[in-house]
């Protein structure tokens, strides 16, 4: 695991004499200045202290010295290297390798253990994964790697060479890792894998795992789904698309009752030679780059001063709720409905996010100056993350919208009680519902058949580009 331990102890104290050596000279110095300052004879006694006194100031600097490295480099409950130490010693490996691998592996529900057994049995979950990864490795004849704790049950493992050579290898630990447990505690891991190929930068290939790994959670299959871009690229890609406001607009019909109520914006980024960049690909991006208001207040003014003029619906625009929550977003929209008398009634903000906003009573406030302008409010993704179920409890909204897992499995006799059952619930809140991937006619006559107001799908009508 790790480098192997009498390295790793090797390169601690390589490190602590080399510091210690400047401490060593300066009582050589001090010494050496009393022999040759003195004019008295020197008793045997003194040489017998200086000695001592040089000895043990030597071994009490290098304990010192020694301890602390460990404390910097080790992780004190998985024993694996420290998040800060582990970057350093990754960077260097990837600057001196031309091929160089990075491998996320995760426990998945680490929380749900701490939860149920302790804190304590935690840290032993930890413990244990960090050590069954680095057998596991051994026994595939992989040495001398280094394995890092970055965060809660987050494992980093850089290797040398390219991603080819380790895909079968990660899928080989998902297949093991359904048989591991520790003490009875069944271990649920996921992980993902990329290299230096895709990028230099060790933070945006961090970054890119826990995107994959998101994507991949459910099939555990390392695949990507978008065409990856070199980071310091695509930061450029979207930096202009902003400024030159270059981007492309699809809608699709929404049905209510077999008549087009309403259209979804679906938008894609243009680069300078035209290519199109998904949200897939930029949308962590803008977040990044503090970009999202921008990009929300881009689309909206282009909605406004242009789609509403091509058609009689409504437009459904999916909205930031950071923006939402933004005094100077909410200013501006103002600005825009007030020149564009027109807009009222006809713009639906879509959000979705996967965390929890506390301040509930001051997000109903801002909600409300919105729906007080004359823009509908949907939650999104209903039935999928736990903030959606709250919210639609919290908020005051117009709509939900489910998550599209459950038009994909609506046959399925639970899928199908949960959609009536936050049908009935959103219903009797007096909100309206929204049901997307209608892809097949089963799909759509169950969804009329439960009483989902709005009906969106391929099997309905087609993206049509603005």
């Amino acid at each position: 695991m790790l480098l192997p331990q009498t390295k790793e102890r090797e390169y601690r104290f390589r490190l602590a004499l080399r510091m210690v050596l400047p401490v060593f000279a300066l009582i050589l110095a001090l010494i050496f200045h009393t022999f040759i300052t003195s004019n008295e004879v020197i008793s045997i006694s003194f040489y017998i202290e200086s000695l001592l006194i040089l000895v043990f100031s030597i071994y009490f600097i290098l304990f010192l010295i020694y301890k602390g490295f460990d404390i910097n480099i080790t992780d004190s409950v998985t024993k694996t290297f420290t998040r800060q130490y582990l970057y350093k010693y990754i960077k260097k490996e990837i600057k001196e390798n031309n091929n160089y691998t990075l491998l996320l592996i995760s426990i998945d529900n680490l929380h749900e253990i701490n939860n149920r057994y302790g804190i304590k049995n935690g840290d032993k979950v930890l413990y244990e994964v960090a050590k069954w990864i680095g057998e596991y490795f051994k026994h595939k004849d992989i040495i001398n790697f280094p394995l890092g704790h970055i965060k809660g049950g987050d494992f980093l493992i850089g290797l040398k060479g390219s991603k080819s050579e380790y895909k079968t290898l990660l899928e080989l630990i998902y297949l093991k890792s359904d048989e591991f447990k520790i003490d009875d505690i069944e271990i649920q891991i996921s992980g993902a894998i990329n290299d230096s190929s895709l990028s230099k930068d060790i933070n945006y290939l961090i970054e890119n795992l826990f995107e994959l790994q998101n994507q991949n959670r459910s099939s555990k299959q390392v695949t990507n789904t978008y065409e990856e871009i070199n980071p310091s690229e695509l930061e450029s890609f979207v930096i202009r698309a902003i400024k030159q406001k270059s981007f492309t607009i699809s809608t699709q019909d929404i049905f209510l009752n077999d008549k087009v109520i309403m259209k979804e914006c679906f938008i894609k980024l243009k680069t300078d030679n035209e290519k199109l960049l998904y949200p897939k690909a930029y949308m962590k991006v803008l977040d990044k780059l503090r970009l999202m208001l921008d990009y929300d207040l881009m689309v909206l003014e282009k909605n406004i001063n242009k789609c509403l003029l091509t058609s009689e619906e409504k437009f459904a625009i999916s909205i930031a709720p950071t923006s939402v929550r933004n005094p100077r977003f909410i200013s501006r929209v103002k600005e825009l409905f007030e020149s564009n008398s027109d807009s009222k009634g006809r713009v639906v903000f879509i959000l979705s996010e996967s965390e929890y906003y506390p301040r509930i009573d001051k997000y109903n406030s801002t909600l409300q100056i919105l729906r007080d302008i004359g823009i509908e409010i949907v939650i999104d993704r209903l039935g999928s993350i736990h903030t959606s179920f709250l919210y639609l409890r919290d908020l005051d909204v117009d709509m939900v919208r489910f998550d599209s897992y459950y038009s994909k499995n609506t046959n399925e006799s639970k899928h199908r009680a949960v959609v009536d059952g936050f049908n009935k619930m959103a219903h009797e809140k007096g909100l309206k519902t929204w049901i997307k991937m209608v892809e097949n006619e089963d799909v759509n006559n169950l969804s009329k058949e439960l009483g989902i107001d709005y009906l969106q799908g391929k099997y309905l009508a087609n993206l049509e580009n603005i």
